[in-house]
């Protein structure tokens, strides 16, 4: 806290003819001028939040990174976090029922702004009206504000601080108009095309959205062209933005606002498995196809982590949290509200790669050390590192716990066998259905953060609470 300097106040004059003051008045004096100088002139510290979503980061993902990255008896700089709850996630349809497993539109939305609402909205309620987000309640409160991400910056967790419609999956002028989006063909977001007196794309929204800095990936949203329209691109350069596309522009300052936009969808991930290997299926003899108890079974070949070298170009989640922090503190003296998202531990789940998902876990880990080092000489900033959702994988035995038994014993779905850095095999299982994509679980997920999350947070929450915490710590 800075105060002005109680020498610079001055004391009426008293002509010491006519009044004599004590040793004792005159100190008495002094301290009441003091409180003055305390009490009215005093400058309150920039006050902000840095929100880190996992995305579907449960307990599993975290254990399956602290094996990794540790070792089973290792920490994460997650678990030297002094706080830790519980988060129940919600979701209902379109009659308000409960849904127990939801998507990242709806749950990053309910973060964003304490609405519990149906899968596919973003920064909407389930009745498809928008909902005013932490992230705009703090700019109009006169908070600097951010929004980081691995994913398409248009991604239904980033977009669901700073854009709203009515599905996810309206990203840009020609998305917005209908199409097919994970093999779905849906009717886009009529309702939020600009020439039906809507906001326009996710894309368009955010070109000249009240946030000061973005970055991420998502290139090919703003660039995309409806007939003779202008694009996202070219209406964030008209609106004075700065516009960034390599990993090296992050080294230099930029004046107003800056969308970093570092690939064309989603940002290469860290690590991959060894020759592009991932999750597989369990080889089983044709006896045991005839039936499975007889026959016999083989499991796939172990997996090494390795340098994914289309990650090379990209810049790392931490370079883009501490350019987004340096950008928001300078000449602050309100504070900021920040929020990063580590998408890909839920999109290499998804296609089944574990080494994805640790390598993003990793990122998630660095970018959280440069969030709790600018805590450490900033007291007052609460940092949260949560989740939207848990995803598909299990950590199973290897070899099963039953190989006595005299019939094969195996996991069902596809497997991986990760070979672990202190040297052994962690078995990631994926078995929640039989296509391409795997779904998510209904699991609840954890959140973590640091003292000052104390003042605002219990060990059990419900996401919509998480929101209403962020509030209070801003006193908005």
């Amino acid at each position: 806290m800075r105060f002005f300097r109680l020498s610079s106040l001055r004391l009426p004059s008293v002509r010491h003819t006519t009044l004599r003051l004590s040793a004792l008045r005159l100190s008495s004096l002094l301290i009441a001028l003091a409180g003055i100088a305390f009490g009215q002139l005093a400058v309150a510290a920039p006050k902000s939040v840095i929100l880190i979503i996992g995305d579907g980061f449960d307990d599993v993902h975290v254990t399956m990174g602290r094996n990794y990255l540790s070792g089973q008896g290792g920490t994460l700089t997650l678990d030297t976090m002094p706080f830790r709850a519980a988060v129940q996630v919600e979701t209902v349809d379109e009659n308000g029922n409960p849904i127990y497993v939801a998507d990242s539109a709806n749950t990053a939305t309910t973060l964003a702004t304490g609405s519990v609402t149906r899968i596919g909205r973003v920064g909407k309620d389930r009745d498809d009206e928008s909902v005013t987000t932490v992230l705009e309640a703090a700019a109009s409160a006169g908070y600097k504000t951010g929004i980081v991400s691995t994913a398409s910056v248009t991604d239904a967790t980033p977009a669901s601080f700073a854009a709203h419609v009515g599905v996810r999956a309206c990203e840009n002028p020609v998305t917005i108009r209908g199409g097919e989006k994970y093999g779905v063909t849906f009717p886009g977001c009529p309702a939020d095309l600009v020439e039906n007196g809507g906001a326009g794309s996710i894309a368009e929204q955010l070109a000249t959205a009240n946030v000061d800095v973005i970055l991420g990936g998502g290139m090919e949203h703003f660039a995309a062209q409806f007939g003779s329209n202008p694009t996202a691109l070219d209406e964030a350069t008209t609106s004075g933005a700065t516009v960034l596309t390599s990993a090296t522009q992050l080294n230099a300052s930029y004046d107003g606002r800056v969308i970093g936009l570092f690939s064309e969808d989603t940002m290469p991930v860290q690590w991959q498995g060894s020759d592009g290997r991932s999750a597989e299926d369990i080889e089983r003899s044709w006896l045991n196809l005839a039936h499975e108890m007889i026959g016999s079974i083989t499991p796939p070949e172990t997996i090494s982590c390795v340098d994914n070298p289309s990650f090379e170009a990209m810049p790392s989640l931490e370079a883009m949290t501490r350019f987004a922090i340096d950008h928001l503190e300078r000449e602050n003296e309100k504070g900021f509200f920040l929020t990063i998202e580590s998408a890909s531990i839920d999109k290499k789940s998804h296609v089944r790669d574990p080494c994805g998902s640790i390598g993003e876990i990793a990122q998630l880990e660095q970018a959280l050390n440069a969030a709790l080092e600018y805590a450490a000489a900033n007291p007052e900033t609460l940092v949260l590192v949560t989740a939207d959702h848990a995803q598909a994988a299990q950590i199973v035995p290897d070899p099963t716990l039953y190989t006595g038994l005299p019939i094969p014993v195996f996991s069902p779905g596809k497997v991986a066998r990760i070979e672990t850095p202190e040297g052994s095999i962690m078995r990631i299982n994926y078995a929640t259905n039989n296509i391409q994509s795997e779904e998510h679980t209904g699991a609840n997920v954890p959140l973590f953060a640091n003292t000052e999350g104390n003042k605002v947070l219990t060990p059990f929450m419900r996401q919509r609470e998480i929101y209403q915490a962020m509030m209070q710590y801003l006193e908005l």
